[in-house]
C-alpha cells in the first residue's frame, strides 16, 4: 500500500501554478488556480494562510486535473461548475460555459424592470439556463420561460434550476422551424443566441473549439444575423404592449443588428456597451 501524500494549500498553490503558467501565462494561471482552491478544495483565503494540511487531497485525482488543463479542456469543465451572477451552474461539454458579459446582459434587464411586476419572460436558447434563472432569483414575483434546441443543454438547465431554487418552465424548441403559439405573451424576452461567423473560428482558442458546443456558437457566413432576424419578428407578435427585447450580440456587428432589429418594427431601440467599451448588448421597445 502506498504511503498516503502530505499536502498543504501553500505547497498545492505552488503545484499548480507552476504546472499552468507554460500553458497560459502567470495571470491567467493565477486565475485558475485560484478557481480549483476555492472549488474544488473548498479553501477560503484564510486557511490558505493557516496552511493545514489537506484532509481531502489525492495525489491521483490531483494528476487527473492536471492532465486535463493541460489538454486545454476549460477549467470550468473540469471542476463541473461556473459562476454566473454570484450563481453556480452545472456545465458540460452541451452547453456554453457563462461568460462575464452577459451578466452584464441579465444586469441590464433586472435594473429596467425591477419595479415592474408580476413579469412574463421567455430566454430563448438558454443553454445553462443561466439568464433564466438569474432572472428568476433576482425578479422573484416573475412567471419565466426557456427555451433550447437542445434537449441535452435543457437537462444542464433543469438540474441547473433545481440546484438554485428556481422555478422555470423549460421546453424543447427550434425558434427557425416553430412558432411560439403555444406560450403567452411576454413582458420580456432576452437571447444570446448563436452569432459567430463559421469563418470566424479558425481564430478561436482550441479550448473553445474542442470543448463547447458549436450549435450554441456558429451561424452560415452568409446569413449571420438569421438568429436576430427571427427572433426579433417573433417578439412582434408575441410581447405585450410596453414588452422589451433584449440581445447579446457580437461586438463587430453593433450597428446592423441595431438596424435590422429597428427595420422589422421595434421603433425604440438603443445600443449598450459592456465594461470593456465594446457593442454587446441591444434593449428594443415597441412603443
Amino acid at each position: 500500500m502506498l504511503p498516503s501524500v502530505i499536502m498543504r494549500p501553500k505547497e498545492l498553490l505552488t503545484k499548480i501554478k507552476t504546472a499552468l503558467i507554460p500553458l497560459y501565462g502567470e495571470r491567467e494561471a493565477g486565475n485558475i488556480t485560484s478557481l480549483i482552491l476555492e472549488t474544488k478544495y473548498e479553501l477560503s483565503t484564510l486557511q490558505i494562510l493557516d496552511n493545514q494540511e489537506l484532509k481531502n487531497y489525492s495525489e491521483a485525482d490531483f494528476d487527473l486535473l492536471l492532465e486535463r488543463l493541460k489538454n486545454n479542456e476549460p477549467v470550468q469543465h473540469v471542476l463541473g461548475e461556473a459562476e454566473f451572477y454570484d450563481l453556480k451552474f452545472r456545465v458540460n461539454s452541451e452547453v456554453l460555459i457563462p461568460r462575464p458579459e452577459t451578466e452584464e446582459l441579465v444586469h441590464l434587464i433586472i435594473k429596467k424592470h425591477k419595479n415592474q411586476r408580476p413579469l412574463k419572460i421567455l430566454d430563448i436558447g438558454t443553454g445553462t439556463g443561466c439568464i433564466a434563472i438569474s432572472l428568476a432569483k433576482n425578479l422573484p414575483q416573475s412567471e419565466v420561460f426557456a427555451l433550447d434546441v437542445s434537449r441535452e443543454a435543457l437537462e444542464i438547465a433543469k438540474q441547473n434550476a433545481k440546484i438554485n431554487s428556481a422555478k422555470i418552465q423549460f421546453s424543447v424548441l427550434d425558434i427557425l422551424q416553430n412558432n411560439l403559439e403555444d406560450l403567452p405573451d411576454f413582458d420580456v424576452i432576452v437571447s444570446n443566441p448563436p452569432y459567430i461567423p463559421n469563418q470566424e473560428a479558425q481564430k478561436m482558442a482550441q479550448n473553445v473549439l474542442d470543448f463547447e458546443p458549436s450549435l450554441a456558437l456558429f451561424v452560415p457566413d452568409t446569413d449571420y444575423l438569421i438568429f436576430y432576424r427571427r427572433i426579433a419578428e417573433l417578439a412582434i407578435q408575441k410581447l405585450n404592449k410596453k414588452g422589451a427585447l433584449y440581445f447579446e450580440i457580437h461586438e463587430d456587428f453593433g450597428d446592423e443588428t441595431l438596424e435590422l432589429v429597428k427595420k422589422i418594427g421595434f421603433p425604440n431601440a438603443d445600443l449598450y456597451q459592456d465594461l470593456n467599451d465594446r457593442d454587446r448588448m441591444i434593449w428594443a421597445s415597441l412603443l
